[in-house]
């Protein structure tokens, strides 16, 4: 049986489009330094408002990734 150790960091990304392209911001930017992403937790959603409507998305996300053995 194979044993797996994990650990979470905590990123924010934003999109002027929507809630699933700002996840996918903050992913993208994660892959270029952490190897070995596994999973994502949406913490929190927070959007910007200007002149009476919403300008962007804002989520903070926990990502799990593997820890090399």
């Amino acid at each position: 049986m194979s044993h797996h150790t994990y650990k979470k960091i905590e990123v924010t990304g934003t999109s002027p489009v929507s809630i699933e392209e700002a996840v996918e911001t903050a992913i993208t930017h994660a892959s270029r330094t952490v190897r070995g992403l596994s999973w994502f937790e949406l913490t929190e959603t927070r959007g910007l408002i200007e002149e009476g409507k919403v300008s962007e998305w804002q989520v903070t996300i926990k990502i799990g990734f593997n820890l090399d053995q």
